[in-house]
């Protein structure tokens, strides 16, 4: 009997998905973002935050910038000024907040609703990085990091959402990072938290898509953004600082902070789920999702061979 010349079925899905893929990838898409929509920044004092903040402003918004610092504020309003990033000092506010507490997290969103009248997009991008071996990490720095990098993003988002729900439109930026998607040693805290905001980040854009709100999710490899300084140490103090600050400022290693800021911005303007920046974390999240043994046996030998050992206390001291 001669056999068919037509392809087998599972050939057919795959064209069929393939020509979709095409088709929708050459459909004209809605421009999100628009002058005079407002924008609200946790971290927008600095690094990543503040560099979106520059590429929001000149695309017309106003923004809302809200950080711990009250100087590091007033330092990102006047860099925004003199700029010209944003026309009008009108268009920028300065929070000082802390978003590991829910009050001033709710605070913040409402300050933002009472001085605009209202909020279009909302940006979490406050965090805290803890770097040491897991034996000299304490469960406080566990909490620390789940505090604002989870907790902080979590309350804004919970704020902001009954009134996206009853535009029924929004968009919303979770910047969480390579380390929400691969292991990544001497970072566990850091780690922990960041899966944690990966999940609540793709789960909340399979639950608002159709409801008008988009979640994209933002899983960016090293930058070149300064925070590396800011980042809490344990164990071999020096050591440790050493290999992250070193890896963080390294062009070949880590992204530079305005090109990165410029690819979350088209990202929220088309609609995007989830963007990978820099293509080694690109190819890191894609080899970790199909080779996760191996990619767990990898991170075992540079923390083997390549990152310092921890300081092991005396038992009997």
């Amino acid at each position: 009997m001669k056999k068919s010349a037509l392809p087998p079925p599972f050939l057919n899905v795959l064209l069929s998905i393939a020509a979709a893929g095409v088709v929708y990838a050459a459909l004209p898409r809605p421009q999100r973002i628009r002058r005079g929509q407002v924008a609200v920044i946790t971290g927008g004092s600095s690094g990543l935050g503040l560099a979106i903040a520059h590429e929001l402003g000149k695309a017309g918004l106003r923004l809302v910038l809200a950080a711990r610092d009250a100087d590091q504020l007033t330092a990102a309003r006047r860099e925004l000024l003199a700029a010209r990033s944003v026309g009008s000092s009108d268009d920028i506010l300065t929070v000082v907040c802390d978003v590991s507490d829910k009050h001033q997290a709710v605070a913040l969103i409402e300050t933002a609703y009472a001085n605009f009248q209202t909020v279009d997009l909302l940006i979490n991008d406050a965090g805290v990085i803890e770097v040491g071996p897991v034996e000299n990490e304490t469960t406080e720095a566990f909490e620390t990091a789940m505090s604002i990098n989870f907790f902080g993003a979590l309350y804004t988002i919970y704020t902001v959402l009954p009134r996206f729900l009853a535009r029924g439109k929004g968009a919303i930026v979770n910047i969480s990072s390579i380390g929400g998607k691969i292991p990544v040693p001497h970072l566990l805290p850091y780690v922990a938290s960041k899966f944690a905001l990966t999940g609540l980040s793709e789960g909340l854009h399979s639950e608002l898509r159709h409801k008008g709100i988009r979640v994209t999710t933002v899983c960016p490899g090293l930058m070149r953004t300064g925070g590396e300084t800011h980042a809490h140490f344990c164990g071999d103090v020096a050591k440790e600082k050493f290999w992250f600050q070193t890896a963080a400022r390294t062009p070949l290693i880590s992204a530079n902070v305005t090109r990165a800021a410029t690819k979350i911005v088209d990202a929220v303007n088309a609609g995007r789920a989830e963007i990978t920046i820099t293509p080694q974390a690109w190819l890191a999240a894609r080899f970790a999702g199909i080779a996760p043994e191996s990619t767990q046996w990898i991170a075992s030998l540079i923390n083997a061979y390549v990152l310092p050992r921890g300081i092991i206390a005396d038992p009997a001291s």
